[in-house]
């Protein structure tokens, strides 16, 4: 290899062992311009409400009465108000002041009567008519916990025959 062309070699091996430069912004003295812009974001009211079952447990008899409880968690944003209702049930024939449980057996006609109430006592029925029968309250922006009270009176009458006794309640949230 002739002189010229090795430095020319070993010339351009060391320009590869060079790190490159990191690129630099100008620098310009001419003045400067601004402009402003808007960042938003818009929070609307909301609601949300998640539910567990209520189960009476398991009896021989009605010849007392069976309470239970089961909690509903309501989340609204901050300062929302809102009310919860609790609908009749979906069994046929069932009302807000007098509920009922239907037997799941193929022919069980029977149903067992059932009350859900706003207080421990029993005595506020809980329904779907907001400022009327529905519990109210105003968002914080977390979870809060709402009990439901269940009470199944006591029966003078026959007792169904055994079978499992169950209907579906829908709690709203209205905001």
């Amino acid at each position: 290899m002739n002189k010229p062309a090795a430095r020319i070699t070993v010339l351009l091996a060391s320009l590869l062992l060079v790190p490159p430069l990191p690129a630099v912004a100008a620098v310009y003295s001419n003045g400067t311009a601004t402009s402003t812009f808007t960042v938003t974001l818009v929070i609307q009211a909301g609601c949300s409400i998640t539910s567990t079952p209520m189960n009476f447990g398991t009896v021989s008899s009605l010849t007392t009465a069976l309470t239970a409880t089961t909690t509903l968690s309501v989340t609204c944003t901050n300062t929302t108000p809102y009310n919860v209702g609790l609908s009749a049930g979906t069994t046929t024939g069932s009302t807000i002041t007098a509920r009922l449980l239907a037997g799941g057996t193929s022919g069980n006609t029977a149903t067992v009567g059932f009350g859900l109430f706003q207080d421990s006592q029993h005595t506020t029925n809980w329904g779907t008519s907001q400022g009327t029968d529905t519990v109210s309250g105003t968002g914080n922006g977390t979870a809060q916990s709402v009990t439901v009270y269940g009470q199944v009176p006591t029966s003078a009458g026959a007792i169904p025959r055994p079978d499992t006794y169950s209907t579906s309640i829908t709690a709203t949230v209205y905001f």
